[in-house]
This record gives C-alpha cells, structure tokens and sequence, in this order.
C-alpha cells in the first residue's frame, strides 16, 4: 500500500514518517524576511551622471592647466585627474584611452625638450649643461641655430611649458574615458545633430582602435607570435584597418537607415532668423571675448559676450526644427551632476583668480634658476575637483 504524500515507506510494520524537505542548493532561506506590500512603489533606479558633466569637469580642469606654469600644482592636477578617472571610470572600451593620452602627453613632453636641446632656447642662460657641435646656417636663417650651448634654464622653461600642454592632453583624455560618447551625442541640440556625429565618430575613433590593438595583440600572444617591433607592428595593423574599414561601413549603412542628413521644412523667414541670431551670437561671443582679453574692452566685454551666447543659444533653439528628433530616456543634470561640473569650474575660476593677484606663484621664473614652490590656497583650490570621486558611484 502506497503511503501518503510526504511520507517514506515503512520498514518492518513500523509507522511512518515526514520527509524533511530542504531547500534547494544555493537558494536563501526566508526565514525573518518580510514580503513587499502589494502597494508599495518599485525603487526607482537612480540616474546615471550627465555626460557632459564630465566634459566640462575635465575642461575646467585643462583651462585651469592653462593658467599656470608652476610644475608643482601641474603634476597635482596630473595627480587629481588621475585618480577621478581610475576611481569613476567604467568598465567600457572607451575608458582604456586615458592610458594612451598619458603616453601621447609624455611623448608631447620629450618631443618639446628634444627641440629645446637642438634647436636651442630664446631664454638667456648660465648654467650649462652641455655644448653641441653648432651646425653653421647662412644668413637668411639668423635667429635659428642647430646645436651649441644647452643651459639649464632653457631645459626647465621648456619643461615648464610641455608640462603645460601634456597636461591639457591628459585632461581631454579623462574626459574621453569618464563619458559615453553616445550618451553625450545623445545630449546635443538638434541644431548641431550632424555635426556632433562627426565629432563623436572622430573622438571615439583612437578608443576603438586602441581596443582593436589590444585585441589582437592578446590573440598573437597566445598563439605564440611575436607583438613587439617593426615585425608585430606591421603583422597587427593590417588587421586594425580591416576592422576599422568594416566599422566605417556598418556606421555609414546604420546613419543612413536612421535618417542621417535628413531635415523637415522649415518656413524661409524662421531659417532666416535663425541665421541671423547664429552668426550675430558668434561675433558677439568673440568681440566679447577680445574686450575681456583687453584692457581697453573691459566695459563692454561682458555684456556682449552674455549677449552673444543668449542669441547664439536662441538660434540653436530655432535650428533645431529642421532635425525632428526624439530622445530615448533623456539624460537628466542631478545634483551630482552639477556638483562635478561645478568643482572643475571652481577650479578653473580660483586658478584664473591666482594668476593675476599672484602671477609670481603660478609662473615661476627660471631666471635667475630658483626652485618652485607650491602655493598653498591655489594647491586646495586645485584639489576642488578631487570632489566626483568621493560622491556617489554611478549605477553600471
């Protein structure tokens, strides 16, 4: 006779008893755990940070660059910007370029101390280092000259300088790690449409084939072929090609099936308007700029700049009508993103400030030589942009 459900067979007349049912392998037990109301609402995932959020952090961070020649707050920018991208970077194929622009502002640095040592320096110097071999030029080249002496206040303004510019690099390449270049075309006006494709097809072109590199260099690898030299160089960039001449068609046959270049009608006195407001704001913004650049200017400077970019945004505003687009879960600007846009530009801001109520501190002279210093209130104003790392991570 069969026994009940839950129950094993008896063995010699004895009764029977329950089965001890266990959960299943790697399943929780329940136990103090209590279920959701039917009514309570859903947790709402939290917004990703703004794209261009990032961009203006990371540009703020390079105008701040561009203030100053002191090595000691450009290595601390180096320093911040550094540790922002390693400590918000995503686990995308673009984040892998911050590593390649570190290695192309090194280059831009060398670059500009070779030039120095061969070409010489206009800066006046005692302290040689060593004396070349002159190479001997005819007239017309006067001011120019191959070899001779190398001093050392020539090297370390030349240093100074570089570091300027390889800081800058470095902070266009924390950008293009940080943000999504998709994203950030996605954020655009429909105005500059078209032009941000372009833009983000060129910024996005050294990301996908540095990945395509590191790719098949990984492959020849374990395949026990060389990576390294002339020979592994040119056995691996065939293949890049390829990949990026098949990318080129898969984009160009994607833009055309999503209307790419296509406009809607637009009546002829609002296009005309729309001119007009375009290239009026952009003369505004640059003779706005001039006078902010020159004394002379400084009292009409800055309303019309303001009044160059407010027109130039409204014909942006009126432009986009001929690009009829809709957006897929707009990106929103949050708190935190406002927070790491605004560290950069207090950076930037502080630095601008510094430079002309302490232009000694941020440019040190190299004649007579004397060891840089850091100022302190400059130094923390650099640190400001430190800020994105310590707030919330955003969702992947």
């Amino acid at each position: 006779m069969a026994d009940g459900p839950g129950r094993t067979p008896s063995c010699g007349g004895g009764g029977s008893r329950p089965v001890e049912r266990r959960p299943a392998r790697g399943t929780r037990p329940t136990r103090g755990t209590r279920p959701a109301p039917a009514g309570a609402p859903a947790a709402r995932p939290r917004a990703r940070l703004h794209p261009a959020a990032w961009w203006l952090w990371a540009l703020a961070l390079g105008t701040a660059a561009t203030r100053t020649t002191n090595p000691l707050l450009l290595a601390l920018l180096l320093t911040t910007s550094a540790y922002v991208v390693t400590t918000c970077r995503p686990h995308t194929p673009w984040s892998r370029s911050y590593s390649a622009f570190l290695k192309l502002a090194l280059a831009v640095l060398l670059i500009r101390l070779v030039f120095v040592v061969v070409l010489g320096s206009p800066i006046p110097g005692t302290h040689v280092i060593v004396t070349l071999p002159e190479v001997p030029l005819p007239a017309w080249a006067q001011g120019i000259r191959l070899g001779g002496r190398v001093t050392a206040e020539g090297v370390l303004f030349s240093l100074y300088d570089g570091l300027r510019l390889a800081t800058l690099l470095v902070c266009v390449g924390a950008a293009n790690a940080l943000a999504s270049p998709s994203r950030l075309l996605k954020s655009l006006p429909g105005a500059l449409y078209e032009t941000g494709v372009a833009v983000v097809v060129a910024l996005t072109f050294a990301p996908n084939l540095i990945a395509d590199v590191q790719r098949l260099r990984a492959a020849r690898r374990l395949r026990g072929r060389p990576d390294r030299g002339i020979r592994g160089l040119l056995q691996v960039g065939l293949p890049v090609l390829e990949g990026a001449l098949e990318r080129s068609v898969a984009l160009a046959a994607a833009m055309d099936a999503r209307g790419y270049g296509r406009t809607a009608d637009v009546p002829a006195p609002v296009r005309r308007t729309t001119a007009a407001l375009t290239l009026g704001g952009l003369l505004g913004v640059c003779a706005g700029t001039y006078g902010l650049l020159t004394a002379a200017g400084a009292d009409y400077g800055l309303p019309l700049l303001l009044a160059g970019v407010a027109a130039a945004l409204a014909g942006l505003r009126l432009g986009g009508r001929r690009s009829p687009r809709t957006r897929y879960r707009p990106d929103r600007w949050t708190p935190r993103a406002c927070l790491v846009a605004a560290s950069g530009v207090a950076v930037a801001a502080l630095l601008a400030a510094a430079s002309t109520t302490d232009p000694q501190a941020l440019h040190p002279g190299v004649v007579p030589l004397t060891a840089p210093t850091l100022p302190l209130w400059p130094a923390a104003a650099v640190l400001l942009g430190l800020l994105p790392a310590f707030l919330p991570k955003e969702p992947s």
